[in-house]
């Protein structure tokens, strides 16, 4: 950036009415993207869009030290030439994100037209994102709202936490009800009306009820089952079709490893098991 002709290195610069300023943006270099057959598991399908089941490890799209192995490899590979440059060259088709570790629905576009409609929808609140997760810990309530801002962590980089909005973060705003307590643990049902980085994961930790199996904010806990990651799943996902207009609803079966945990926390919980609106 330059002021008045002069470069400007300060990360706070006082400009006044008058001053010229110019900024130049680089361009971006895209990513060597390569097609690799990966199986898909496809829950919806045609030439606008499709909805993916994702596994628990897979990373949506590349960045550094993932290099390929990612659903949009898969996706190039798939879609072939007509997904290429589709909402961005380094990440075609994508409209929204899932954690390496989260499973789920995840919706991708084929057309210009579907990435913008998608992600317009999502920007207006009117596309419905909605998760399970298994949280440690019973919440007093049944259901509840967390509104707090949420930033990169201000030590680990790697990670984000709750911040002020006037230290970079973002509003983001989280619904959830639960579906059924099971002791020591919770069933809940998380509904996004914002989609910011780790955003159920960061304000699950600031419920005070972790999701069980997240590596990142649940303190070392551990329930004795073994778990890929976080116990989070994209379970259902609601959106207006593009084109067609028509209504589109996609439930994502739970993965094993959900399904395995909540049998056993369920055996655990005997008596104490409490299913308000069990699955």
């Amino acid at each position: 950036m330059q002021v008045n002709g002069e470069i400007c290195t300060a990360k706070k610069a006082t400009v006044q009415a008058g001053d010229c300023i110019r900024i130049t943006i680089p361009e971006t270099h895209p990513l060597d993207l390569q097609p690799e057959t990966i199986p898909l598991d496809i829950l919806y399908e045609d030439d606008s869009l499709l909805i993916i089941n994702k596994p628990a490890g897979m990373v949506v799209h590349p960045s550094p030290g993932h290099a390929n192995g990612t659903l949009v490899n898969a996706l190039l590979a798939h879609c072939g030439d007509d997904l290429a440059g589709i909402g961005g060259v380094e990440r075609p088709g994508i409209v929204h994100r899932l954690d390496k570790d989260t499973t789920g629905a995840i919706v991708i576009a084929k057309t210009d037209l579907a990435h913008q409609d998608l992600q317009a929808q999502i920007q207006a609140k009117t596309a419905q994102r909605e998760y399970l997760g298994i949280v440690y810990g019973a919440p007093s309530a049944n259901q509840g709202r967390v509104d707090q801002p949420i930033g990169r962590h201000p030590i680990d980089r790697k990670k984000m936490a709750i911040a002020l909005e006037a230290k970079g973060g973002r509003r983001a705003i989280t619904r959830w009800c639960i579906r059924e307590r099971l002791g020591h643990c919770t069933l809940i049902h998380f509904k996004l009306e914002t989609g910011r980085t780790h955003q159920i994961r960061v304000h699950s930790a600031y419920m005070g009820h972790p999701l069980v199996g997240d590596p990142d904010y649940s303190s070392g806990r551990s329930v004795g089952v073994n778990l890929p990651g976080q116990a989070l799943h994209a379970w259902r996902l609601q959106f207006r079709h593009p084109v067609s207009g028509e209504t589109i609803v996609a439930i994502a079966p739970l993965p094993q490893p959900f399904k395995t945990l909540l049998t056993v926390l369920r055996k655990r919980a005997g008596g104490e098991s409490n299913p308000i609106d069990p699955l």
